[in-house]
This record gives structure tokens, sequence and C-alpha cells, in this order.
């Protein structure tokens, strides 16, 4: 990446004081454009779902892994949690989604209290493997709560036998006038299909393991027994490990890293699969090589941009996420190493600007919390619409969660200090209301940058973005306008 005529900047800048210059391309349609990361994850969309307790589980894990991203799951989630979660999305198909599953006899309030889980809102009713009929919501209304499924629900209108081509899919559907299909093998219920699902599988190339599985990566922190968590979340068969904390330049960090390379690589030599180390959290050149230096092979940057993190205003320490990510970048190349932009992006321009920067990934976490794919449980306010709530991983609700295990009086003296908010009500967006919806929008502006710099890969893209710098003012001339004047 280079300055706009050459212009270093004089001060530190966020994602809002810079934009991106057009370039002669040659690149003439965003289909052209390969967003595959250059950081040895195996992604194919340089998103990564921060590993925010709000935010990434099974179903979002699942979900992002299919259209070529990846999740982190927490630190703070029991062993068994993660080794369970691991399992399902190893076992889920790297195609067909996931289908909420209930039994003739069910209740329809069971079926309703389910239905947000998946972006698709219906539900599959099973009898011996064999799929019987749909509910949606449509069928529910104005029903009896304690009425049985099978007295609402519709005789499936088409089953989709396993391995159909999806173009050939989408067009059974599209003649049926049907938006969702099971899909069977034999008489057995494999997984859904549905029209926008096709399309996307037809643009997005899955995230895939060695045998073909969806991946997933997991967290582990650095106080405890580090080694043998580390051991344990790598033995589940996670794809990636980070190691985090909020302040990533610290000693500590320093002398758990080589502890759980360690553990990588004995991971390594037994099953001949190399897991890539993740560590931070930093914002410094120096932060960036020391964490290199004692074995990470991408570094987290990022200190107090998050919606959720209030550490700049209880602190005041923290840095301009665009200077960050572009300082630190610069440093892990020049020690073979890459870099994950943790946190700060608000639109997707924020995330071709990260990449510009040098990242190879972006972390994104409370943009996803609101959507149907996030682990919290789905509510309306006052006037219907519908939230999750959201909060931060150093909130007093985290820091419980992660001092479950100690005394009531540390837990107690911990409890005093807590930065983060605890609590946020995050809307899910009408127009894009599932974690799919919003990766859409992200990859369709990051694809659309790629084709103004004259870039076909993330590689070209860190090498031929032009940025400047802009004010207030100039940032506010890009907004659109959403009513008239």
């Amino acid at each position: 990446m280079e300055f706009l005529n050459g212009t270093q900047p004089q001060h530190d800048l966020t994602y809002n004081d810079v934009f991106m210059v057009p370039s002669r391309s040659a690149v003439t349609s965003r289909m052209d454009v390969d967003l595959t990361t250059p950081d040895g994850v195996g992604t194919t969309v340089p998103v990564v779902v921060a590993n925010m307790t709000a935010v990434s589980g099974k179903r979002m894990a699942e979900t992002v892994a299919r259209r070529g991203a990846v999740a982190i799951l927490p630190q703070d989630i029991p062993v068994d949690a993660i080794r369970g979660t691991v399992s399902a999305v190893k076992s889920a198909h790297p195609v067909y989604e996931t289908p909420i599953v209930v039994e003739p006899g069910s209740p329809v309030a069971q079926v309703l209290s389910v239905m947000g889980k998946r972006a698709h809102h219906a539900a599959v009713v099973v009898e011996d493997g064999r799929p019987l009929g749909i509910v949606t919501e449509a069928d529910c209304a104005e029903v009896d709560r304690f009425a049985q499924v099978r007295d609402v629900m519709q005789a499936p209108g088409l089953t989709v036998p396993e391995g159909t081509d999806v173009r050939e899919a989408f067009d059974l559907l599209d003649r049926e006038h049907l938006d969702l299909a099971p899909v069977v093998s034999g008489d057995s219920l494999v997984g859904v299909v549905t029209r926008k699902g096709l399309l996307r599988s037809a643009i997005y190339k899955p995230a895939l393991d060695g045998q073909g599985r969806l991946r997933i990566g997991g967290a582990v922190g650095i106080n405890g027994d580090v080694r043998a968590r580390a051991e344990a979340v790598l033995s589940f068969g996670v794809d990636m490990l980070v190691v985090d904390t909020a302040h990533g330049h610290q000693d500590k960090m320093i002398d758990v890293l080589p502890s759980v390379r360690e553990a990588r690589d004995a991971h390594e030599q037994a099953t001949g699969i190399r897991v890539p180390l993740v560590a931070g959290n930093v914002v410094s050149a120096e932060g960036a090589r020391d964490l290199a230096a004692a074995g990470a092979d991408i570094i987290k940057v990022g200190v107090g941009p998050g919606a959720m993190c209030t550490t700049r205003m209880m602190t005041g320490v923290g840095r301009p996420q665009f200077s960050a990510v572009l300082e630190c970048a610069a440093a892990a190349k020049d020690v073979g190493a890459s870099v994950w932009a943790d946190g700060g992006v608000k639109y997707p321009r924020d995330v071709a600007l990260a990449l510009s920067a040098g990242a190879a990934s972006v972390m994104i976490g409370s943009w996803l919390a609101g959507t149907y794919e996030s682990p919290g449980d789905l509510q309306r306010d006052g006037s219907e619409r519908l939230f999750k709530e959201s909060f931060g991983m150093a909130s007093a609700r985290a820091v419980s969660n992660r001092t479950r295990d100690r005394s009531a009086f540390d837990r107690a003296r911990l409890a005093l200090f807590e930065e983060g908010i605890s609590s946020s009500r995050m809307y899910l967006d009408p127009d894009r209301p599932g974690v799919e919806d919003v990766l859409d929008q992200i990859v369709s502006g990051v694809r659309s940058a790629f084709t103004y710099a004259g870039a076909e890969t993330i590689g070209q893209f860190h090498s031929r973005a032009v940025v400047g710098i802009q004010g207030a003012a100039g940032y506010d001339e890009g907004r659109p306008r959403h009513t008239s004047w």
C-alpha cells in the first residue's frame, strides 16, 4: 500500500480518516477476484468471527465456514462445550444447511422457540429419520401453542436427492415456487437447501480442512494451565489456535507462547496436521515482532476499537486501528508472519481498508451479534423489533464466566475492575438478519474495492492499494442519504 502523492501522515489514522483512490484496473468483474487468504488458515473469504461468547458458537461457525470464513470459539466456555461444538461443526454438511428437526408429536410452542435459530425459519418434521413435513412460522400463527406439529405441518412439496447439482436443485425449487426443500439420501434426511443458499453455494467456496470438513478455530487465554488447555483444544480438531488476551504485548504472553507452540508441534507430529498459531492483541511493530519471535504465525491487531470495548475511555490506552494494522502488518511481514485486524469495522469499506493496510483477514464481533446465528436468544423490544444481547469480553458478565472456578472473594474483587459493556442490544437488520446476509454485503464491497485497485488477490491488493487521508467532511461526503433534503 502507498499513500496518495507520497504524503506520509503526521498522526495516527482510523478507518474513517482514510479513503482508497481508484487505480488503472484490468479486473473487469467482481467475480474475477479471489479472496483466498494468504495466512495459511484455509479460508476463502478474509473474515474471522471473533471469539466472543455472544457472537461465536456452533450455528455461527458452521454457517460462515460454508461461505469460506471461520469462527473462533471463545476461551471462557467449558472444555466439553468446545469438544461438542467442534464435533458438530466437523460433522455438518459443507453444502446443505443443518435443519431444525422436530417430531410430529412436538407442541407448536417448541417449534416457535427454536425457529429463530436458523435464518431459513422453517422446521422439518421427521419420524424415524424420514422427513414427513415442513413447518413455518406462518403455519403456527393463531394456533393453540399446545397443538401438535402434525396438525399444522405441510407435506414437503419437494425433496432433493443428495448430490444434486446446485443449479439443478435451484431450478427444482424455482419451478415449484418453493424457498426450502429437504435433502434426502434414500428416505433419510441429510439437510435442507434454500434458493438463496444454493445461489451462495455457486458463488462461495467453503473453508474445508484436509478431510473435506468445515473449518473452525478455538481460543485459549494466558492464565492457568495454558498448555493443558491448548492440548485439549487441539485434540478436538480445531484448525487454528488463538492465544488471546487484551494486552498481548506482556511477559506472560511471551512466556506461554513457546509452550503452546510446543503443544502445537507435538500435535503436528502425531497427526500430520499443522495448526496455525494466532496470538494477540498488539498495536505496535515491536509487539508484532515479539509475538512472532515467541512463536505466533499470525498476530491479532487491535486495542480498544471494538463496539463493546471501553478500554480507551477507561484507560486512555489503544491506537487508531488503521495505523495499528499498517505498522503491525509491515513488521509481521518482515519476520514471515501475518496479521488479523481485530475490531473497529462497521461497514464493508472498513474491511477493505483493513486489507489494504496489510491484514490477511479481518476479525468481526459485534457486527455479527445481531444475527440469527449468534448464540443469544432472540428477543423483542416494546415495538416488536428483534434483538439479541451482546457484551464485551472484559465486561463483568464475561469475567464472571471466566472466573467461575475461583472463590467468591476473588470473583467479587475482580468484578470491581471490569471493563467493557456488560449488556447491549444488537438489533437485527430487517434487510440482513442472517450472518450470510452480512457476509454478502461485506464480500460484495471488498470484491468491488479490489476491482478499483486492479487487484485479483489479497496479495495484489496489499501492493496496489493507494490510500489518501481525509477529514470528517470528506468522510461525511461519502455517506448516502436515507431521506431527502
